[in-house]
């Protein structure tokens, strides 16, 4: 019996059992139906439960990641409902073979529902290229195709939407392909964000200018964290306060941030920051002051070497030395910074192999700037900060020693001394 004549020798048989008429061809089809409908779910049931199945258990036994991401991202579940939408296309002319409109209506449903399914699966298969990259080579290089997959879908979404309207109507796909040539400049302002966002992701990916775990920064934005996410329109950055920016692609571009990969990838983190000296505090080095220096570790042989020099150009000068402007001294603010530099230099945290410089910046009405310039071996946030301020703190510290002092602006305890002292 083939699917042509099921109909009529089916509507007989109902003949022969005593339903006649109208009603036994509604009754006909209505059977027809069911069966197609049941025919269809037992293939839908067969397929999920025991193809699926079968699959499943063969991806589990290989040692490959790529295929346990299919199956997490369900790429052969969606893939599997296409089976009873053939079914039902295939054999809707069984229930009306008098009927071509209503077999044209529900073809026409089918292939639609088709194109939804097919794109569903791609979209499924795209969400698995997309972690199967992050796995494999995305966590490696810190890159991300995000931005590329997303193009992709939003070709397929609209592949998709003209195959469907296409079936709908009945016209060809190049009917509306033209349709999409006079909406060009429509199309344009709708995907204006998207097309930035594309042009600006091919730019950070082929200059190599940010990458998903980078700490990144950019004021205008109100960003200062790491780069957790990079997709076809936004960046999303995880500030330090654990807020999270979300910046359009293209402005990565176009604006200017400061990326710190270079700092992370290189043999230290840079420390500049000053110490204030107040000048009245600066001064010729007296004899005492330089006995009780020399018994610093850092400067045991800096003294006893600079002093030997100091007096033999004196010599050379024939310099009456009693009086203080005459020949060369030392000055308690450069022996100061003689002793940092050898303190950063003996200093197991610092890279010595980078830039070490302590400096005396241009002084200003808040005293002489005292800079230390040098990179930290240790390089995470917490860390650096630590090994910093153990740096200044020591310096804090030994200032008074030199018989040097800090600049500070007078506060409410200093006025009352002064007043205190008057009275």
């Amino acid at each position: 019996m083939t699917g042509e004549n099921i109909s009529p020798n089916l509507e007989a048989w109902l003949n022969t059992i005593g339903i006649k008429g109208s009603f036994s061809e509604v009754l006909c089809v209505i059977i027809i139906i069911t069966g197609i409908l049941a025919v269809s779910f037992l293939a839908d049931f067969i397929t999920k439960k025991v193809l699926l199945a079968i699959i499943k258990k063969v991806v589990r036994r290989t040692h490959t990641t790529w295929d346990d991401i299919l199956v997490k991202k369900k790429v052969f579940h969606r893939f599997s409902r296409i089976v009873p939408i053939i079914i039902i296309y295939y054999s809707i002319n069984i229930a009306f073979p008098d009927s071509q409109f209503i077999v044209v209506l529900i073809k026409k449903a089918a292939m639609i529902y088709l194109v939804v399914v097919l794109t569903m699966v791609l979209n499924a298969f795209l969400n698995g290229l997309n972690e199967i990259y992050d796995v494999t080579i995305g966590e490696k290089k810190g890159t991300s195709i995000k931005s590329y997959i997303q193009v992709v879908k939003i070709i397929a979404f609209i592949i998709a939407a003209i195959s469907a309207l296409s079936i709908l109507l009945n016209k060809e796909v190049g009917y509306f392909i033209t349709g999409l040539g006079a909406m060009t400049a429509v199309l344009l302002l709708i995907f204006k964000d998207s097309i930035l966002g594309l042009v600006g992701g091919i730019q950070l990916t082929t200059n190599d200018m940010v990458r998903i775990g980078d700490w990144i920064s950019m004021p205008a934005r109100n960003a200062d964290g790491t780069v957790t996410e990079v997709s076809l329109n936004t960046v999303k950055v995880q500030n330090w306060d654990n807020t999270i920016s979300t910046i359009p692609t293209y402005a990565l571009v176009t604006e200017t941030f400061n990326n710190w990969r270079g700092m992370e990838e290189s043999g230290g983190r840079r420390i500049k920051r000053s110490v204030k000296i107040d000048m009245n505090s600066v001064k010729f080095c007296s004899p005492e002051l330089l006995e009780k220096l020399s018994k610093f570790y850092l400067l045991k042989d800096y003294i006893p070497s600079k002093s030997e020099e100091i007096n033999k150009y004196n010599k050379t000068l024939n310099a009456d030395t009693s009086i203080v402007v005459n020949g060369l001294r030392m000055t308690n603010i450069g022996v100061f910074r003689k002793y940092l530099d050898q303190y950063l230099k003996q200093n197991e945290k610092i890279n010595t192999d980078m830039t070490i410089l302590v400096r005396q910046l241009e002084p200003t009405e808040n005293g002489i700037p005292m800079e230390i310039y040098g990179f930290s071996k240790i390089k995470p946030w917490v860390e650096f900060e630590a090994v910093q301020s153990d740096i200044f703190d020591h310096v804090l510290a030994i200032i008074p020693e030199f018989e040097l002092r800090v600049f500070q602006n007078p506060t409410g305890e200093d006025f009352r001394k002064s007043i205190g002292n008057k009275n």
